[in-house]
């Protein structure tokens, strides 16, 4: 199978196409570098450096690579950016798929899977865990323009019999995660703590979190290839984690249990809570996740602790 990942030298992305390749599939890379990393891209995967706003370079690799299925992970995923900038936030996360969905139908494309956001786009919960249909009540640019797309998929497949799923994330962690692209707790606070800087916990740390490991974000873009078709799933470890917990938990890891957090004021946009109901994916799909907490911390941790050594011994 032909796959085209967007987004492929990101953090989620680029994982994904190690997954693929891995199974046998041919995979080529679209991303335009701005928050991802030449050295994540996996050198079996062809690679294309472009923008999806840019209609020139989304028709280029349609038409040298042929996908059979688009992997659309390429986003403006920073919910405080798209607080501030909504035109530029719907300009990359609407317009960018509407590119890649009419690229997609002209060039035969037979299926799309749609990275999506689950807290952004439900909002503050009116009860937990939150299945897929519940309302959807974004609170912010991002969620709107992320969940707007799921409207066009429907469309296109109507229109044109183009198939879909969304896969609708909580938030992943793991390895290759990166504080300044796509920003997550584990590795803020793993950089901070290395670094020697206290780190900041927005709000008063009882907020929760829906984590899931990246391995586990693999899997369900694999089974999501063949099954769940025109479908939208929560991807998630269904578990509600506070930032308390997580703060902890690496601190431990760390060896530094004994170290405090510094409070700041709660950020704009920012939900209270989230935990997702995951029992679609595992009956439609046959995923569920299989990393604990715990373990995926663990590895995490390693990962950041690696790194750090690696530098040390360059300087």
């Amino acid at each position: 199978m032909r796959i085209l990942v967007t987004g492929g030298a990101g953090f989620i992305g680029s994982h994904v196409v190690d997954g693929y390749l891995r199974r046998g599939h041919e995979v080529a890379v679209l991303d335009n570098l701005s928050r991802g990393f030449r050295r994540n891209v996996n050198p079996d995967a062809a690679f294309y450096q472009g923008d999806i706003l840019e209609r020139a370079s989304v028709e280029k690799v349609f038409a040298e690579f042929r996908p059979d299925v688009v992997n659309h992970h390429a986003a403006q995923m920073d919910v405080r950016r798209g607080v501030r900038e909504p035109v530029f936030d719907a300009q990359v996360n609407i317009l960018g798929s509407l590119n890649l969905l009419e690229a997609a139908v002209s060039h035969k494309t037979r299926h799309v899977i749609y990275i999506s956001t689950a807290g952004a786009a439900y909002g503050e919960p009116e009860h937990l865990p939150v299945p897929e249909n519940c309302p959807i009540n974004p609170i912010t640019p991002y969620g709107i323009s992320k969940h707007t797309v799921e409207h066009y998929l429907y469309t296109f497949s109507y229109l044109y019999g183009l198939s879909y799923a969304v896969l609708r994330y909580g938030n992943v962690y793991g390895p290759r995660q990166n504080s300044q692209g796509e920003a997550g707790v584990f590795a803020i606070f793993c950089e901070q703590i290395l670094a020697g800087i206290q780190p900041v916990i927005y709000g008063d740390g009882t907020k929760t979190r829906d984590y899931v490991y990246i391995d586990d974000v693999v899997e369900a873009n694999a089974a999501a290839l063949d099954r769940g078709q025109n479908e939208i799933f929560n991807i998630a470890g269904g578990t509600a984690t506070a930032d308390s917990q997580i703060f902890s938990l690496v601190c431990d890891l760390l060896g530094k249990s004994g170290l405090q957090p510094r409070y700041a004021r709660r950020r704009p946009g920012e939900i209270q809570e989230i935990c997702l109901d995951i029992s679609k994916a595992r009956q439609r799909l046959g995923w569920a996740p299989q990393v604990p907490l715990i373990e995926g911390a663990r590895r995490t941790v390693a990962f950041f602790q690696q790194n750090l050594e690696l530098a040390a011994r360059a300087l």
